[in-house]
């Protein structure tokens, strides 16, 4: 029963002290902020958003949620346009980067460029992963991975309903 009690008091410690390192890392990749409290350019209350957005968007979004994989209507789409943020309009994505995956979510292979996606660590769920958020409003968007295809090897999982599409072929037609 000792045995058992020092095992246990070995367990928690250890825990805690990899939780700490953990905090300490995510805190180095931030620039020693918190990236909580960081100021987005579009700044929303909660009520704002819940009228913005719909349910769906707003538990995406606002509550970093996840729609179940193959439902969202971006992820056999094959336009040519840009994808933009649901919740700013912030240019996200182009077509030209998007290819399927199988994982159930549009995936890209490069964002339009770094400034406009913020990458946090996400150790949520028992694992770790990096949590891709909009730059301009802070809204989750999906992960990224790197199992994804040449040129980056990166893979953007992001939820259809976090995303608007522009279609620029119809754009230029109608200013003609």
């Amino acid at each position: 029963m000792k045995a058992l009690w020092i095992i246990l008091v070995t367990f928690i410690l250890l825990s805690c002290t990899m939780r700490d390192m953990t905090s300490n890392k995510i805190n180095e990749l931030s620039g020693g902020k918190d990236s909580t409290k960081k100021e987005f350019e579009v700044v929303k209350t909660e009520e704002e958003w819940k009228k913005q957005l719909t349910p769906e968007q707003y538990y995406v979004l606002r509550q970093k949620g996840t729609e179940r994989p193959f439902s969202g209507k971006f992820e056999l789409h094959e336009k040519e346009g840009m994808y933009t943020c649901a919740a700013c309009g912030n240019e996200l994505f182009s077509s030209s980067t998007k290819f399927n995956s199988g994982c159930g979510w549009p995936s890209f292979f490069a964002s339009l460029d770094s400034t406009r996606i913020k990458y946090v660590t996400d150790e949520s769920h028992g694992m770790s992963r990096t949590e891709i958020m909009c730059a301009r409003c802070g809204g989750h968007l999906g992960h990224v991975f790197d199992d994804g295809p040449a040129p980056t090897g990166l893979r953007y999982c992001v939820n259809s309903l976090s995303l608007e599409f522009k279609d620029l072929l119809k754009d230029s037609s109608e200013t003609k």
